[in-house]
């Protein structure tokens, strides 16, 4: 399987991990009540597979995309700021020609 799909799976799982962690917080704290709402349904498993799933899909989009990002590659030989302040360019107005 190529690195990109593994890294793809791996960090979508993550995502969807993060999601159900948010979701398990949700309903533990219950927020807005929402402990109350769905222990009391007869559908109480679909609606909490629904939030989970839809607070799931932008977990693991920003957690590939974090991943992705960290994929760079950083200069090693003085290249970057690294520690020092940019010096800002003073440039005076030309007037006339």
């Amino acid at each position: 399987m190529p690195k990109l799909i593994r890294l793809y799976i791996r960090h979508s799982l993550i995502g969807f991990g993060l999601g159900a962690l948010f979701v398990a917080l949700l309903l533990w704290f219950d927020v807005a009540g929402l402990w109350g709402l769905v222990s009391n349904d007869k559908a109480a498993l679909l609606a909490v597979f629904i939030l989970w799933f839809f607070n799931g899909a932008p977990f693991a989009a920003v957690q590939f995309g974090y991943a992705v990002m960290n994929l760079a590659e950083r200069p090693e030989g003085g290249g970057g700021l690294r520690g020092r302040l940019p010096v800002p360019a003073r440039q005076g107005a030309r007037i006339g020609s």
